[in-house]
């Protein structure tokens, strides 16, 4: 089950960190991005600050002291790489994969010429903590694949490790942003079964839960208690479609009668999606996004990250009334 998980901005902490001794270890300011003004498109503004993010980062000297990484304290590393998610999140799929590769090359580079400062390791695991890890809200397994797909080739990657990334990457590389989802069948509770290509919608919601679950029930009700929803549901461009795909049918069936009644529920009687055969659902509860030929919009994806984009549906709707 999910916890939430916030990272919480400690910039206005002084820009200093006390060593073992007591002493202070100077720490820089994480280097700022300058986006040439030639550039005035913001879309590419936007591409230039994220393939140049971490320039002037891993181009600094770097300190040896724990509480930094190349010098910068590890609570403003943290709150940069949260900026950067936040910026690769806004773009174009493609240009974003595009940046975190750079942004692996730019790692591994300064990790080969000082071994010392542990950069690889120290680095790479913020990256995965925040585009991988099930808890985060910046999580996305399209801007994780191009980093795990490095990481499953470079020399720095230790061997045990290897088998996890290349895992990972396969994963990953599962039903990205674009890609029709397979179809499958699915149970309900008076019996009848259906296949998901049958739901007709402009908009389908794939919503992964377990009977009981409390982050479910959360976002079950932010959902439903989210302005628009239900008007959406009732003019039939969105579609809910909750799926439990474990192997305890006994309390699906007991809870069952608490999922909301718009909902279409039902379980994977074939246990395909468990297997990892047709989705990669690393924990539950999990909300995809599709469109009307079923095709991946979000996946894996916080509920207000489905919820902004369904805000947008209404509003460009709204304004071409």
């Amino acid at each position: 089950m999910r916890r939430s998980l916030f990272f919480v901005s400690l910039l206005a902490l002084c820009l200093s960190c006390a060593g073992p001794s007591g002493e202070e270890t100077k720490t820089r300011p994480f280097p700022g991005t300058n986006i040439p003004g030639l550039i005035s498109e913001p879309a590419a503004r936007a591409a230039y600050l994220a393939e140049h993010y971490w320039d002037g980062y891993f181009s600094g000297d770097g300190l040896s002291d724990s509480s930094a990484l190349l010098g910068v304290a590890l609570p403003d590393l943290e709150q940069a790489m949260a900026n950067w998610c936040g910026v690769l999140g806004e773009m174009p799929v493609g240009a974003a994969q595009k940046a975190v590769g750079k942004a692996f090359d730019a790692m591994e580079a300064r990790h080969a010429a000082d071994t010392s400062a542990q950069v690889f390791a120290r680095f790479g695991e913020i990256v995965i903590r925040y585009l991988y890890d099930p808890n985060s809200p910046l999580r996305s397994e399209d801007l994780y694949l191009p980093f795990v797909q490095k990481l499953v080739q470079s020399p720095w990657t230790p061997e045990d490790m290897r088998p996890a990334y290349r895992y990972e990457a396969r994963m990953c590389a599962m039903n990205p942003i674009g890609a029709k989802v397979p179809d499958f069948r699915y149970k309900m509770l008076g019996g009848r079964i259906s296949r998901l290509y049958a739901i007709r919608a402009e908009y389908l919601m794939l919503f992964f839960s377990n009977p009981g679950c409390q982050a479910c029930k959360g976002i079950i009700e932010d959902v439903m208690g989210h302005p628009g929803i239900e008007e959406l549901m009732a003019s039939g461009r969105l579609a809910v479609m909750n799926l439990y795909i474990d192997e305890d049918i006994a309390a699906w069936r007991a809870y069952a009668p608490n999922y909301p009644a718009s909902w279409i529920s039902g379980y994977d009687p074939d246990g395909v999606i468990r297997a990892d055969r047709l989705y990669h659902v690393r924990a539950i509860p999990s909300l995809y996004l599709l469109d009307a030929q079923k095709r991946v919009i979000l996946r894996d994806a916080p509920t207000e990250k489905v919820l902004d984009y369904l805000d947008k549906i209404q509003g460009l709707n709204s304004y071409g009334n």
